[in-house]
Parts: structure tokens; sequence; C-alpha cells
């Protein structure tokens, strides 16, 4: 893909011409991609990655201090919603990120759960090559548009809160029962377990969910039994 394909994409996504292109195409471009091409290309997109994460976090503190009243420990969870691996890789999914994304043929096979931080990791590289070329306005704007935009839903699904707490809190009040974690399967090699856990509420089973980890599975399982509550 040519530098017209990431200046058109700068112009129509982010809003902006592009002064150095180079910028923009190495926030899209995998360690591994360079790997494969040492010989025509210099850098990839980790720098720009550790820059936009701060950039990221600044404009979503400085926005929920300036907009809402609340305590220090409501407005560190709202943070983490917005911030987190999943918001943001889902907003460089709605933005057409994928198509420029340079990868080795390696990763382009990669699994579902290593695309997703590749994109969520290319997402906070544009933050931070648009915070170079353009300034700090102009990558403030495009994470309005982007993330701080999603607050609204954030808040009516009370998403932000961890799910297994969120869990607790609506199982206790509709069921008058604590929720209890119980390991259905564990598949694979030590060094690569897949975990199956059930969340039961009074003996019931409302969820269940997968994980590399048990912590991880008991967080899918409580999602899943969020929503069973929400249906």
């Amino acid at each position: 893909m040519d530098a017209s394909a990431y200046r058109l994409f700068a112009q129509e996504k982010l809003g902006v011409n592009f002064k150095d292109i180079e910028l923009l195409i190495t926030a899209f471009t995998h360690r591994s991609y360079l790997n494969e091409h040492k010989k025509t290309v210099s850098y990839h997109n980790e720098r720009l990655e550790f820059l936009g994460d701060a950039v990221l976090e600044l404009v979503v503190t400085e926005y929920l201090y300036n907009t809402y009243d609340e305590p220090e420990g409501i407005l560190t969870n709202w943070r983490s919603s917005l911030v987190r691996t999943e918001s943001i890789g889902a907003a460089a999914t709605r933005c057409g990120f994928e198509p420029l994304l340079r990868l080795s043929r390696g990763e382009k096979r990669g699994s579902e759960r290593a695309r997703a931080q590749i994109l969520a990791n290319s997402f906070e590289a544009v933050v931070g090559a648009l915070y170079l070329d353009q300034g700090y306005e102009a990558a403030k704007n495009f994470l309005s548009e982007t993330i701080l935009s999603t607050l609204k839903d954030i808040l009516a699904s009370g998403s932000w809160m961890d799910a297994k707490s969120h869990l607790q809190e609506l199982a206790q009040s509709q069921e008058t029962a604590t929720p209890v974690y119980k390991v259905m399967n564990e598949d694979g090699p030590d060094h690569e377990k897949t975990f199956k856990v059930g969340v039961y509420v009074g003996n019931k089973l409302r969820g269940e969910g997968s994980g590399p980890s048990k912590q991880a599975a008991q967080q899918k399982a409580a999602e899943a039994a969020l929503a069973y509550y929400k249906a």
C-alpha cells in the first residue's frame, strides 16, 4: 500500500493533512514487518505507541476532570474503561485501521486476540504520530470523536465496572445470592492452558467463559452472566 492511501486516511479519518506522512505510515508498522523488510523499512511503531498512550491518558483524564465532579476512584474506573485494549481496539476497527496495518506474514495469520492487541497498539501509535505532526489539539479532537464519544454508552451499560463486581451487585439485588465460580474444564499443555469457568448464582449456571487463566475465564463468565441479567 503506497503513501497515498495513508494520506487519504489522514484526511478522511483524522481530518488533517499530514506534514510527514512517513510518521503515520510508521504508526501502522508492526515490529514483525520490519523484520521482513530490513532493507526498505527502518522503524516500527512501538516508540509512537509509547507516546500515544501518554497522550491518550492525558486527554481522557483532562476531559473527565473538567466534565464530572466525581471521586477519584470513580473517575479512575471510567478512564480505565475508555483506554483499555478492547475500547481502543474497537475504535481502531471503526476507523478502518486493519487494511493499513503493515504486518509480517506470520502476524497476518495470528489469532483474533493477537490482532486485537495489534489494533489497540496501532491506535495509540497513530495518536502519537498525530500529536507529533499536528499537535495536542488535533490529537484531542480525534480522541474526542473516537473515544470520549463512547462514554455515554459505557455509563449507561455499566460496563465501566469490573464485570465480576457488577455481576455481584446484580445477583445480590435480583436474587439475593453471591456468584460462585467453578472451573468446568482445563485444556492444553501447562504453558498454554485454556480454562473454562462457569459462574453459578443460587446453584444455577448463569454464564460460562474461557481464557488463558482462571481469572480471565472468570471475567468472561461474569460478562456472559451480565448479558443474562440484561436480556
